[in-house]
C-alpha cells in the first residue's frame, strides 16, 4: 500500500498539469491512466501540433450552466501563463487565425513539457483503476494490482468524446458515487447531421464556404463544409456546443452582402440569372444548389424586386434542422458533465467532501474550437494543483 498525499486519476492535459504544480509544491504525487501513454488527446490535437491556447481565452467563451464559474481559475492563470511556460522550454510556436496557438514542430513537444514539469510526481500507466473508495479522511484506488491511499483525490479523467483514444463516462460515474451532480453530457464542437428532405445539400460533400452559423444566441463567422452526412466545418463545430435537438441551426450563406444586393445586381446587369448571380458569391456548387431551391428561373431583369428581397432574406437567414449529431466518436470535446453548483471555483473542489476535486474536461466548463479547452485544463488544473 503507497501513501501519497494527492493521487489524481488521468494523465491528460489537466491531470499531467495538476501533477506538476503540486508535485513542485512538495506533494507526493501520483497520476494513474488506464491509457498506455500519457496526453493521447493532446498528441491528436491541432493535426498533431497542438493548439494548446488561445490568446483570447476569457470566460465568456465558455459553454455551461453557470458560465461564471471558470472565470476565477481563467483569471488566475492565464493564457499568457501557459504561453510563457512554453517558451520556457524553449517550443517554438506561432499564432493562426482567431488568436489560436500552435506548436511549430509537434504535439509530443507539449507532452513532453507537461512530463518534464511533472517530474516530481509518479505517473503509473497502462492499468485499469479498479475501485476508488473513501473512508476515515482518506481516499483509497485499486490502481492494476496497486493499492493507493491519499487525503486528497483529483478526478481529470475527461469526458467520453473521442472513445477510440480510450474516453468513458468514468469520471462521471464516481463523481455521481461521491455525491456530486452532473449536467446531462453530450458531444460537442461535432459534425451536425441532416435529414432526408435536406439531401440536395448532402450531395454538395466536400463544398466549404465561409459563413456566419448560430444556434441559440451564439453565433460564428468562420467556415461551414457539407458532408455526405450533413454539416462540419469550424462554424458548424461552434455552433454544435449551443445547438439542442429540435432546434434549427440558422445560417447567413452571404455575411459581406449588404441588403439589396440583389436588387442592385438586377439593375447592374439585368439579364443574368440567380444562379450566375449566387455564384458571384458562392462556390459553384452551393450556387447551383441553392438556385434549384429557389426555383426563381429567368433573367433578373424579370424578377420583381421583392422576389430577390425574399431570396437576399433566405440566404442571410437560411434555417437548418439537424436530426442529430455525429456523435461522441466524433465530438472533439463534451458539453455538461460535473455540476459546478457542487464545486468551489478557486479550487475545483468538492464543497460537500475535503480532498475531492474535478478539473478539466469532466467539468461542466466547455471552451470554444480553438485552443480554449486546453487552456481550461491548465487553469482548472493549476488551481486544484494549487489546493491540493
Amino acid at each position: 500500500m503507497a501513501q501519497h498525499d494527492v493521487i489524481i486519476l488521468g494523465a491528460g492535459g489537466a491531470g499531467l498539469f495538476c501533477a506538476g504544480i503540486a508535485a513542485q509544491r512538495g506533494k507526493r504525487v501520483v497520476a494513474v491512466d488506464h491509457a498506455p501513454e500519457p496526453g493521447r488527446k493532446i498528441v491528436i490535437s491541432g493535426g498533431g501540433r497542438c493548439n494548446f491556447t488561445n490568446v483570447g481565452a476569457s470566460w465568456d467563451r465558455y459553454v455551461s450552466a453557470n458560465p461564471h464559474f471558470a472565470r476565477s481559475a481563467l483569471g488566475r492563470y492565464t493564457a499568457q501563463d501557459f504561453i510563457a511556460l512554453v517558451d520556457s522550454h524553449g517550443i517554438a510556436w506561432h499564432e493562426k487565425t482567431l488568436g489560436q496557438l500552435f506548436c511549430d514542430g509537434s504535439a509530443r513537444q507539449i507532452v513532453a513539457m507537461l512530463l518534464d514539469e511533472a517530474a516530481g510526481a509518479e505517473i503509473a500507466l497502462g492499468q485499469p483503476i479498479r475501485d476508488v473508495t473513501h473512508a476515515d479522511g482518506l481516499f483509497t484506488v485499486v490502481h492494476g494490482d496497486r493499492i493507493l491511499t491519499a487525503p486528497s483525490l483529483v478526478i481529470a479523467t475527461g469526458g467520453p468524446s473521442i472513445p477510440k483514444l480510450g474516453a468513458t463516462g468514468f469520471a462521471y460515474d464516481l463523481a455521481k458515487r461521491f455525491g456530486l451532480k452532473l449536467v446531462e453530457p453530450r458531444p460537442a464542437l461535432v459534425p451536425l447531421t441532416l435529414p432526408p428532405d435536406d439531401a440536395l445539400f448532402r450531395e454538395l460533400s466536400g463544398v466549404a464556404t465561409e459563413v456566419v452559423a448560430g444556434a441559440g444566441k451564439a453565433k460564428f463567422r468562420e467556415a461551414a463544409l457539407f458532408t455526405h452526412r450533413g454539416l462540419s466545418g469550424p462554424a458548424i463545430l461552434q455552433a454544435s456546443s449551443y445547438w439542442r435537438h429540435r432546434e434549427p441551426v440558422t445560417i447567413d450563406f452571404v455575411p459581406d452582402r449588404a441588403p439589396g444586393w440583389l436588387t442592385e445586381l438586377k439593375r447592374a446587369r439585368p439579364r443574368i440569372g440567380l444562379r450566375s448571380a449566387l455564384g458571384s458569391a458562392l462556390p459553384d456548387r452551393l450556387a447551383e444548389a441553392l438556385a434549384v431551391k429557389f426555383d426563381c428561373p429567368g433573367e433578373l431583369g424579370n424578377q420583381r424586386d421583392a422576389t430577390l428581397a425574399a431570396i437576399e432574406q433566405r440566404l442571410s437567414g437560411w434555417q437548418f434542422h439537424p436530426n442529430g449529431t455525429e456523435g461522441f466518436v466524433k465530438a472533439e470535446v463534451t458539453v455538461g458533465g460535473v455540476a459546478t453548483d457542487g464545486l468551489n471555483q478557486k479550487t475545483m473542489a468538492a464543497k460537500h467532501l475535503p480532498g475531492l476535486h474535478v478539473i478539466g474536461e469532466a467539468v461542466d466548463v466547455t471552451g470554444w474550437l480553438g485552443g480554449y479547452n486546453f487552456q481550461w485544463a491548465w487553469s482548472s488544473g493549476w488551481a486544484a494543483g494549487q489546493a491540493v
